[in-house]
């Protein structure tokens, strides 16, 4: 049975890190690994091609599936905007790569991804409606509807980072960068998060009070996507939320003050099941549901 199971090239790419490994249908993994985006003397199209050429010469692959930063064409499978990576903003990645490969290629946003995983596999299995928040350098969001993402007029929806929360940007005040960037600052060295949680579980006071005004903040975005879409569930990801035991707590408390009791009382929050791998898993159930196989 296993030998006939279809195999597929996934691959999570991201503004540091491209994400692989060669998948079976049933989400099991063969192989993974990961490459510097910022391979030198080569671009994106280039870095990625190489991953795809070097999985296939030890598997027989029947499709590519991918899970991209950036605002994302799932339909065209086009980059539309994608900052972080040079050269990759305009790219026609699924008709370059299915010209290439003569392979069938589905290409979805990234943390989108990360909510199909979680919707289909994870914390919001079976839910009818679930919103998906990422929380690392930057917040991103997916919104899922009877397990469909809702994708927007301009493919944009979900891009929670550039809600204003507090006269500012909500990934300038709620993320773990800028976790980072106030301790670092305010102790006069450079910090890294996890040092930062781990002297606020001693009782750094100072650690204690900088990560509870992310909390409160990050809890203020939250209050206000309950208020628009009330989901059953939201699920929280990112390299922050790693921290679930230390998190949890305090942002139920923030939640608490911000949300209604009976709003808040039947709306689940979660923390992501499937951290480091989502995004793959995530492009590899979105290529079988586009291709009828999921």
């Amino acid at each position: 049975m296993g030998d006939k199971m279809k195999k597929f090239i996934c691959l999570d790419i991201g503004g540091t890190y491209i994400k692989y490994g060669v998948l079976t249908e049933d989400m099991k993994f063969l192989t993974k690994g990961k490459v510097s985006t910022k391979k030198e003397n080569t671009n994106i199209l280039e870095n990625i091609s190489s991953i795809i050429k070097n999985c296939k010469r030890d598997h027989s692959i029947s499709g590519i599936a991918i899970s991209s930063a950036g605002i994302v064409d799932s339909d065209k499978g086009k980059i539309i905007s994608a900052t972080l990576i040079d050269g990759y903003s305009g790219l026609e990645l699924k008709k370059e790569l299915e010209y290439e490969f003569d392979l069938k290629c589905e290409v979805e946003n990234d943390v989108n991804c990360v909510g199909i995983a979680e919707n289909y596999l994870g914390e919001a299995k079976d839910a009818k409606s679930c919103v998906c928040i990422t929380v690392g350098t930057g917040i991103g969001g997916c919104v899922l509807i009877d397990n469909n993402v809702i994708n927007g007029f301009t493919n944009s929806a979900g891009e929670l980072g550039y809600m204003y929360v507090n006269n500012n940007r909500f990934s300038q005040v709620a993320t773990a960068s800028s976790l980072v960037k106030n301790v670092s600052r305010l102790k006069a060295k450079e910090m890294t998060g996890e040092e930062i949680f781990q002297l606020a579980k001693d009782g750094d006071s100072l650690c204690i009070i900088e990560i509870d005004k992310i909390l409160e903040n990050l809890a203020t975005g939250i209050a206000n996507i309950i208020y628009i879409l009330n989901p059953e569930v939201i699920v929280l990801g990112g390299g922050i939320m790693e921290q679930e035991m230390y998190i949890k707590e305090r942002l139920n408390y923030f939640l608490k003050e911000k949300v209604v009791r009976d709003i808040f009382n039947n709306t689940t929050i979660k923390f992501a099941k499937n951290q480091n791998d989502s995004g793959i898993l995530g492009a590899l159930i979105n290529f079988l549901q586009k291709n009828k196989k999921y």
